[in-house]
C-alpha cells in the first residue's frame, strides 16, 4: 500500500470534500442524504472542523491528488461528552476497494489521542457490509442498533453504532 498523507482541509479543499461526499448519495450505503449538497450548505460544517480537537484532514495519495478525506465531528454538544467523536471517512469513487480506508482508520485509532479523543464511533448503515467490516477489523464493537429509522428511496434502513476505547 502507498504511503498516504494526511493534511489539515483548508477552504480550498471544500469543493473537493463535497465532490468525493456527493458521489457516496447515489449507492444509498454511506448517507442519508438522497439529494447532492452544496459547498455553501457544508460551510458551517466545515468551520465547526479545527486542527486541535477536531480535525478535518484530506488524503493524499503519493502524487499529491487528493483522494479522500476524513473527519472527527463531536458526538453531541455537551461538554461530558466531548471525548467521544464520530469519525467519518470518504474515498473518491476510484479509490474504494482499494484498501485505503484501513490506512486512514489506522491512522485516526493512531491519532485519536492526541487530540483529547477517549473513544470513536461510527454510525453505519447495516446494509453497508464493507464499512461495518472495516471497522470490526479494527476492534470496534457494536454499540447500538437504531432499527429503521432511516428511508431511502421507500425503504426502511437501519443504523449500526460501532464503538472504539482508545487508550
Amino acid at each position: 500500500m502507498e504511503k498516504l498523507k494526511f493534511r489539515n482541509a483548508e477552504r480550498a479543499h471544500l469543493n473537493k470534500i463535497v465532490a468525493i461526499y456527493n458521489s457516496t448519495i447515489a449507492s444509498r450505503m454511506v448517507t442519508a442524504d438522497v439529494e447532492e449538497v452544496s459547498v455553501e450548505s457544508k460551510q458551517e460544517w466545515f468551520e465547526e472542523h479545527n486542527p486541535e480537537t477536531r480535525p478535518l484532514w484530506i488524503v493524499q495519495d503519493a502524487e499529491g491528488q487528493i483522494i479522500g478525506w476524513v473527519s472527527f465531528s463531536s458526538f453531541h454538544e455537551r461538554a461530558a461528552y466531548s471525548g467521544t467523536v464520530e469519525v467519518s471517512i470518504y474515498l473518491d469513487e476510484s479509490c474504494r476497494g482499494k484498501g485505503y480506508g484501513k490506512t486512514i482508520l489506522e491512522y485516526c485509532i493512531d491519532n485519536a489521542a492526541k487530540f483529547g479523543v477517549h473513544n470513536l464511533v461510527a454510525l453505519i448503515f447495516l446494509h453497508n457490509e464493507p464499512s461495518l467490516k472495516l471497522f470490526r477489523h479494527f476492534g470496534f464493537e457494536d454499540w447500538g442498533t437504531l432499527p429503521n429509522v432511516a428511508i431511502l428511496d421507500g425503504i426502511e434502513r437501519s443504523l449500526k453504532i460501532l464503538g472504539k476505547k482508545i487508550g
